[in-house]
């Protein structure tokens, strides 16, 4: 079962097909005895698109961080000001209409279990539209699902408004607005951007993010990123975002914002009170609303019932937790860009081909 049909969950459908397995159906057991290998791919979304088609409508395909080519299927030229949220989709269908892949939407799964104690027997997979087995899962959840929204003292005394990089739609929702932004990373400097044009900006982070002069390249500094990823995957370290591993380039965003005026950081408050937040120097910032650009972790609750808890860190040998091998995770830790995301689907088949006992991967 591959569990998410973003950039990662396609990938890996992709190599199931090419690889001869066959779609199966809810309740249809014996598709495995009767044609071969089977899958499935469930997707929490009532749509194709993944997480994309949730970002804000104002990051336009000039702003992201480029999207890879899924594989065999090369995408038309984007139109720089198009959003996203529209224009990722849109490739995503066009993507699974060509390989004629079906995904079974929305399914949200609650949990993956162990049937028994064969360590190479079947899972259980529950959802809120069926119960299945299977032999693996290939899990492409993404981050989307999952925001970090911090902990401060008094946040339930705010009596403006907090929002999460999740939640957040356009400046329009905060203009005029004395706006506290929180975070060091690319959302948190977009949205500084965006928001200062329109509202007076406060920027918070933990510590002074680390810029880069120069462009970020997968060819370069993309290597020298994932083989440090992949050194904390390997010893069960927890993970964080790319950016955490990269740094931050000057962007057009940061520029702008730095040209008004809004790129000054702050360090982080101690606490949050009716009017605003409480500095450790004990004065108060006037804010009417706060953005959370503080992350996402890695959606993996469902996974619980098996031992596996990316807060604690997760082992892992190539895409297969180390502890756990009929689960492959992708789309998580050094595959989280979606060139790497592309990779790991191929890589994960490769490796339930040989979990399953399938000759020739």
């Amino acid at each position: 079962m591959v569990i998410g049909a973003g950039q990662a969950g396609l990938s890996a459908g992709y190599h199931l097909l090419r690889r001869g397995f066959v779609a199966a159906a809810p309740g249809n057991s014996q598709a495995e005895a009767e044609v071969g290998p089977s899958f499935v791919v469930v997707d929490a979304n009532d749509r194709p698109g993944g997480a994309w088609q949730h970002r804000w409508r104002s990051l336009t395909m000039a702003t992201v961080n480029g999207i890879f080519d899924l594989p065999g299927f090369a995408q038309s030229p984007p139109d720089p000001g198009e959003s996203s949220a529209v224009a990722v989709p849109r490739y995503f269908a066009a993507f699974e209409r060509e390989i004629g892949l079906e995904v079974l939407r929305p399914v949200q799964v609650s949990a993956v279990r162990r049937v028994d104690a064969d360590p190479r027997g079947e899972l259980l997979v529950e959802t809120d539209d069926a119960r299945w087995t299977a032999r693996a899962v290939i899990n492409a959840t993404g981050t989307w699902t999952a925001p970090r929204r911090p902990e401060y003292p008094g946040a339930a005394t705010f009596g403006g408004r907090q929002l999460h990089v999740a939640d957040y739609q356009s400046a329009e929702q905060l203009r005029g607005l004395d706006v506290a932004i929180v975070g060091g990373g690319i959302s948190a400097i977009q949205l500084l951007d965006e928001i200062s044009a329109v509202a007076t900006t406060h920027w918070f982070t933990r510590r002074e993010p680390v810029w880069l002069d120069g462009d970020f390249t997968p060819e370069t500094t993309g290597r020298a990123v994932i083989d440090q990823v992949e050194a904390d995957v390997r010893a069960g370290r927890p993970v964080g975002s790319i950016v955490s591993y990269t740094g931050l380039v000057r962007s057009a965003a940061s520029r702008a914002a730095q040209a008004r005026g809004a790129l000054v950081r702050r360090p982080m408050f101690v606490a949050i009170e009716p009017e605003g937040v409480r500095l450790a120097d004990g004065s108060l910032v006037h804010a009417d609303a706060i953005v959370w650009a503080t992350g996402f972790g890695a959606a993996l609750g469902h996974l619980a019932p098996l031992g596996i808890d990316p807060e604690r860190g997760i082992m892992m040998s190539g895409t297969a937790v180390a502890d756990e091998p009929r689960v492959h995770l992708i789309g998580y830790g050094p595959s989280q860009s979606t060139v790497g995301a592309n990779r790991a689907g191929r890589q994960a088949v490769a490796a339930v081909e040989r979990v399953l006992g399938i000759t020739g991967s």
